[in-house]
């Protein structure tokens, strides 16, 4: 049995040998490519705009901020728009949320602090233009709410639909 296993291992051994001096008689090479197409894509987000509590009687505009998120691909230019909700943009209005109160809230947003353009879709309002960097790009908005509106006391809302076109 031990000349058995001797003679085994001899041959293993006599195996590595000759697989160890075996050579090969030439080489060639060829490339390949990896290939993908990307294509242009955004994605969007936006925060709600809250005008929180306030009293009519008082003076001056209640003014609130809210940012809208676009995330674009690297060099794609894009521009946000916004709607006009349950108004018309250069009048948005909010509605009351009990039954019955047909009453209307007035507001608009902005797209500077100076409140002098309508942020709306571009037709007698205007759009904000960016290009993608592939990285979230945050643009603040900005609402105005007059005061001296003596509505129905209710929680008023509006919903608006924020585009990023591309």
């Amino acid at each position: 049995m031990k000349m058995i296993k001797q003679l085994g291992l001899a041959a293993l051994a006599m195996l590595g040998i000759f697989a160890a001096s075996q050579s090969f008689a030439g080489s060639v090479t060829s490339t390949m490519q990896a290939t993908a197409t990307i294509s242009s894509s955004c994605l969007i987000s936006a925060n709600a705009m809250a005008f929180g509590s306030f009293q009519p009687a008082a003076t001056g505009s209640v003014l609130a901020n809210s940012t809208v998120t676009a995330t674009c691909s690297n060099n794609v230019p894009y521009t946000l728009s916004l709607s006009a909700g349950g108004g018309t943009i250069p009048a948005r209005q909010m509605s009351g949320a009990i039954g019955g109160n047909t009453d209307k809230l007035a507001y608009n947003i902005y797209t500077t602090s100076a409140l002098t353009t309508v942020f709306g879709n571009g037709t007698g309002s205007a759009t904000i233009p960016g290009t993608g960097n592939g990285s979230q790009q945050v643009v603040t908005i900005y609402g105005s709410l007059a005061q001296s509106q003596f509505v129905t006391p209710d929680s008023y809302t509006d919903a608006l639909t924020v585009t990023v076109a591309y």
